[in-house]
């Protein structure tokens, strides 16, 4: 290995290329700021992850990527839930019920996706470097990190940013290195997931919506891309997996086979890729920032993709990453203060979203999904939540809680024998 002796200065540096590195590393060099984006890979590269949400679709548009998104996309207006239980059919459209902003949103091949990103950061002025590996980083409170990459050529690289943005994923490079990565044993998922050819697609109102297929231990995706392509996954609790035989590939149609609703639409399928999976699903570090670092994207946690909301919470905490950054090196003190409130603005949003994905399982809850009411605005602010709204909006407050007031109050009335749920 080559080692250089050069150390290159810069202002961030940013690990990983994906949606929250690529959204942070593009708004710093935006503001003039010598920025840095290293990516491990070469783009394009497969990740799940796929279907977007409308809260998206401001960020494309303030990136002045919205066209870009839309010609590698399929449009998607809606999500529905399909129970393999009953078999009855219920959607969720954006439409009119969202606040202001988006009513609809894309599916996206990640890969595509991600390229576009890396790309747009690197032509606004980041300097970008792919097939380059950070493999150490040493924090030195109130003055420049030491951080190393290694080049896919075996040469390495040294550079001293005034702050480092962990955008690693779900490798959690500084949390797992600074042991402040927590598993979330209240979620403990894993996922079987590939792309398919010929499976039936969802025509009319509901023609590139996302179809969420609920099992009786876990739950499917199907989000159709271009070209005839459907990304299809399996997330299943600890049971469900617990005594799987074979490869993923064997797990993965097994479950499809044991799905009335969804075997009915794959009646036709052809295998489009290798199958693949992944484990240890929900996690969260202890703390978004530190003195010269901050943890931005599923560096920071990630919740079960149930909600399709990786990709909005990922570019969203990139952004805020990237104006705290901003801040901080202008004025450390006031870089602190915003960090703190960036870092409690995605903890409520995802809290928000694990409130519902925490009881997916629950026969209560996907009674409540599988009938929706509007009392007290109840369905709006499921739908809200759908397309990705983070913040506690003041229109939000009364239906979400009515719609929580409920699941308690059926849950109870179920552990006393009641007839709650017909």
């Amino acid at each position: 290995m080559t080692r250089s002796d050069t150390v290159e200065h810069c202002d961030v540096l940013v690990i990983g290329g994906g949606p929250a590195g690529s959204t942070a590393a593009a708004v710093l060099a935006e503001r003039g700021r010598h920025v840095v984006l290293v990516e491990k890979e070469a783009h394009p590269r497969f990740h799940i992850g796929e279907s977007l949400l409308p809260r998206n679709l401001a960020l494309f548009e303030r990136m002045g990527l919205l066209d870009s998104v839309r010609a590698i996309g399929v449009y998607k207006p809606a999500a529905e839930f399909v129970s393999d239980e009953t078999g009855h059919t219920v959607s969720f459209g954006f439409a009119g019920a969202t606040g202001p902003g988006f009513n609809y949103s894309y599916q996206v091949r990640r890969a595509d996706l991600d390229a576009l990103l890396f790309a747009h950061a690197g032509g606004i002025g980041a300097r970008t470097l792919e097939r380059t590996q950070v493999t150490s980083v040493a924090l030195n409170a109130g003055r420049r990190a030491e951080v190393i990459a290694r080049r896919n050529d075996g040469t390495t690289i040294r550079f001293a940013p005034q702050i480092v943005l962990d955008a690693s994923g779900r490798d959690t490079f500084l949390a797992s290195r600074l042991r402040t990565k927590i598993a979330d044993k209240r979620n403990n998922t894993a996922a079987v997931f590939a792309h398919f050819r010929d499976v039936e697609c969802r025509t009319g109102d509901l023609a590139g919506c996302t179809t969420v297929h609920l099992a009786p231990d876990g739950w499917f995706w199907t989000i159709p891309l271009q070209h005839d392509i459907m990304s299809v996954g399996f997330v299943g609790t600890q049971s469900a997996f617990k005594t799987r035989r074979g490869s993923p590939h064997d797990l993965l149609f097994e479950r499809i086979r044991g799905s009335p609703t969804l075997s009915a639409r794959m009646r036709n399928a052809a295998l489009a890729s290798e199958v693949m999976a992944a484990g240890n699903y929900s996690y969260r570090a202890r703390a978004a920032w530190g003195d010269g670092y901050l943890l931005i994207g599923d560096a920071f946690g990630f919740i079960d993709p149930v909600f399709s909301s990786g990709v909005m919470l990922a570019m969203t905490s990139g952004e805020m990453g990237a104006d705290t950054a901003d801040i901080w090196l202008n004025d450390p003190a006031a870089g602190r203060r915003r960090a703190q409130r960036s870092e409690r603005r995605i903890r409520c949003a995802m809290d928000r979203m694990s409130w519902l994905i925490y009881r997916i399982n629950s026969p209560v809850l996907r009674h409540m999904f599988m009938a929706p009411r509007n009392t007290f605005r109840m369905r709006d602010g499921i739908i809200a939540v759908l397309a990705g709204s983070m913040d506690d909006e003041p229109w939000l407050r009364l239906p979400l809680f009515a719609f929580k007031t409920m699941y308690y109050l059926l849950s109870a009335m179920q552990r006393l024998g009641l007839p709650a749920i017909r």
